[in-house]
């Protein structure tokens, strides 16, 4: 099996990484467990900084990388907390402060569209010319209250309008197939299929 390093610490993110790439035949293995830390991510862009990530890991262990990086964009706030989602509310990046401020900055906004966004970027060494990169949106919107137990970040004040959930009340199984991650895995799921298609 193809060893591909995982440049997250985030242990929500990985499970769901590992649910939707166990078919491949590859083994994913998070940077943490190789004693990697996290690498500075300078970028205004997702996928900038889902790219500098993913070299960066590719550079420390001299395996094929994965990252991701990921957000919460909302429509009236002009795209934030996008880049900055995991330390909208400062440094202390924790959750339950993150959506304290959000709802804070909504107060008395009636337009509370929102999406979450999702860059995901495979290369194959550091200095990879072509790396796949893969994309996700998913559309909802920013509710008054939290709603729900599952998920993580701000799952329980986003709306899904599919299913007029939050993103905290849906099964772990049925996000894994809509959400923003969910869908880059699977779209990057296929490209590595072809990937390893070709190297046979």
């Amino acid at each position: 099996m193809t060893k591909i390093v995982i440049a997250t610490s985030n242990e929500k993110k990985l499970a769901e990484i590992k649910a939707l790439l166990c078919e491949l035949p590859i083994e994913i293995i998070p940077q943490s467990q190789l004693g990697i830390e996290s690498c500075a991510e300078p970028f205004n862009t997702f996928i900038e900084n889902a790219l500098v990530k993913a070299r960066f890991a590719a550079k420390q262990t001299n395996l094929p990388a994965m990252a991701d990086d990921s957000g919460l964009c909302v429509d009236s706030l002009d795209g934030q907390p996008g880049v900055l989602s995991a330390r909208f509310s400062g440094g202390n990046r924790n959750d339950e402060d993150n959506n304290d401020k959000l709802l804070s900055d909504l107060k008395n906004i009636e337009n509370r569209r929102a999406h979450y966004y999702c860059a995901l970027v495979f290369v194959k060494s550091p200095s990879d010319p072509q790396p796949i990169v893969s994309e996700g949106i998913w559309q909802g919107e920013i509710l008054k209250v939290r709603r729900g137990y599952n998920g993580f970040g701000y799952d329980p004040i986003f709306m899904d309008y599919k299913t007029d959930q939050s993103a905290a009340e849906i099964s772990p199984e049925l996000k894994n197939r809509i959400s923003h991650r969910g869908q880059a895995l699977q779209k990057l799921k296929q490209k590595l299929k072809i990937l390893y298609e070709e190297k046979k």
